[in-house]
């Protein structure tokens, strides 16, 4: 689109593709009555797309009674409100070597509206930002409308995905306003150790620069590692935990989220830092008043029974997909992901005819078979 809108410059928008956005061309692609088989869609990180993946009785009630009280029908602070504020930085410090404060802890419209407020509050004239591939289109696209140039690091499926940290200090320069890790990996299912957290926090502060913490998986570990939040190393280097509780509640359509300043040392609690984050936010529209008031006993009240099933169930089904895997030749999968809810796989081409690369296979999966998996290109 290009409409110039009387400023003299054109409107351009960028063109990164995102997931929702590759998902629909790819439906469009599918011709159910001419293959006679229905839609099997593996492209979408929604457990609750499969009927075994149920949120908790808790969570339900919670949100019930919040709505019941009639206290939560007006407008939320848009900060968010002070008890959900509080009970996220409570769940959080559970991890951490220190505590948080409700003051840390902001309330967003699910973890992508946390990303852009992350690109949004770090955006300057010249900024770059550097972003594991890998990694989440959204991040991309975020930067584009921010005029944020991004620089790619590698992700090394042969040492379980870990970040190529001699490219990450090649590809930092005086203007690199963050590096982002998500952490349990999406797309490949990364679950990284303490000491490879620790190795990224040390050069993030030798670069001079903070780090952005995607954990939406968060706690959704089942391989050798043990879940680690980035922020234990926020004595080292300024980090910014984005997360929510869409993953391991089960409630992606609840949309609450968080942006959380881990950071002891206290670089964004400069009033200049605060006051810009609050404004940002006086823009913004948060999750609904009555899902931030359920939050508290939501976190507080969940057994973890539940947890430990949904744990499970993912193990049972991450088996069940590599040994399929494994009988398809022309695909291969490089590293057994450790956490979160995807897989990354090889496709070799030399096997297949007809495919060009892997979206042409993707689009022709979908034509064929209706069968929707998503293309690895970044």
């Amino acid at each position: 689109m290009a409409y110039n809108g009387g400023g003299g410059g054109a409107i351009v928008t960028p063109p990164n593709i995102t997931i929702k956005g590759i998902l629909s061309l790819l439906l469009h692609n599918i011709d159910e009555k001419a293959n006679g088989k229905s839609l099997i869609s593996l492209g979408m990180g929604d457990p609750t797309a499969h009927s075994c993946f149920q949120t908790t009785r808790v969570a339900q009630e919670a949100v019930v009674d919040s709505l019941s009280s009639h206290k939560f029908n007006g407008y939320a602070p848009t900060v968010g409100l002070p008890q959900t504020r509080r009970a996220i930085a409570e769940y959080l410090s559970r991890d951490l070597p220190y505590n948080l404060s409700s003051d840390d802890v902001y309330v967003t419209s699910g973890c992508t509206q946390a990303i852009d407020v992350a690109i949004a509050m770090l955006s300057r004239p010249g900024a770059n930002i550097l972003l594991p591939r890998p990694g989440f289109p959204i991040y991309e696209l975020c930067a584009a409308f921010r005029n944020v140039e991004v620089r790619h690091f590698d992700l090394l499926p042969d040492k379980g995905w870990e970040v190529d940290l001699d490219a990450v200090e090649l590809l930092a320069d005086q203007n690199t306003v963050a590096m982002v890790v998500i952490n349990p990996g999406n797309p490949c299912g990364n679950v990284y150790s303490y000491q490879h957290l620790k190795e990224i926090a040390e050069t993030a502060r030798k670069l001079g620069t903070l780090v952005i913490a995607d954990e939406v998986y968060g706690h959704l570990a089942f391989g050798r590692n043990p879940f680690v939040p980035m922020g234990v190393f926020g004595s080292t280097v300024p980090v910014l935990t984005l997360g929510s509780l869409s993953k391991r509640w089960l409630v992606p359509g609840w949309r609450l989220g968080w942006f959380v300043t881990s950071d002891p040392s206290g670089t964004f609690r400069e009033p200049k830092v605060v006051e810009r984050i609050k404004k940002y936010f006086d823009i913004l529209g948060g999750p609904a008043t009555f899902i931030q008031a359920a939050v508290p006993e939501i976190i507080n009240q969940t057994d973890d029974v539940f947890f430990t099933k949904t744990i499970n169930m993912l193990r049972k089904a991450l088996d069940i997909c590599c040994e399929r895997i494994k009988e398809i030749p022309c695909i291969h999968c490089p590293y057994k992901p450790d956490g979160s809810m995807s897989v990354m796989v090889k496709l070799n081409l030399s096997l297949l005819e007809d495919i060009s690369d892997d979206i042409d296979f993707c689009f022709k999966l979908t034509k064929e078979e209706s069968v929707i998996i998503l293309p690895g290109k970044n």
